[in-house]
């Protein structure tokens, strides 16, 4: 009878790790700058800065002092990525960041900072809400498809026509 090997899984590209980032990463530093860049949005140099302030953590390198991250750090990115859509600072996702690194301890000032962001979003997506209810209104009256009390289009109060007198 014949022993059983062990298949290790197929790798993920980075992008595709990139773009869903779950799971157990595969911590081989295997993904070049470039790619990396491609797969983040993020410059070059936005990613070396990422590691020079501490978002990231040190990069292994090949013998000719090329960067090679693993997919550990494409999580990291692409949940920095998210926290920056959040409008959180630079700042605050350093502290996220070390807090992530003192371990289990940090759990409650981890979760705190995170609750604190989303409120912050959640206020942001009511005035987003009332842009977009306005932008909607603008909208359909350009259309014509508001109506006054007779039932005909309302003319937008800001146009006038040529025959208008300017006041």
């Amino acid at each position: 009878m014949a022993t059983p090997v062990p298949v290790r899984a197929e790798l993920r590209s980075c992008a595709e790790v990139f773009a869903l980032p779950v799971g157990e990463p595969d911590r081989t530093p295997r993904h070049t700058i470039s790619e990396v860049s491609a797969a983040s949005g993020l410059t070059a140099h936005t990613l070396r800065w990422y590691e020079r302030i501490g978002l990231l953590d040190p990069v292994d390198r090949v013998a000719g002092g090329q960067r090679r991250y693993c997919d550990a750090d494409l999580h990291r990115l692409a949940f920095l990525g998210r926290l920056r859509l959040t409008g959180m600072s630079v700042a605050d996702m350093l502290t996220y960041v070390d807090l992530s690194r003192r371990g289990r301890q940090t759990y409650d000032e981890r979760r705190q900072l995170l609750v604190d962001q989303r409120e912050e979003v959640r206020r942001k997506i009511v005035d987003l809400q009332a842009t977009l209810a306005v932008l909607d209104h603008k909208i359909d009256l350009y259309a014509g498809n508001v109506l006054d009390d007779t039932g005909d289009p309302v003319q937008c109060q800001y146009h006038r026509t040529e025959e208008e007198p300017s006041a």
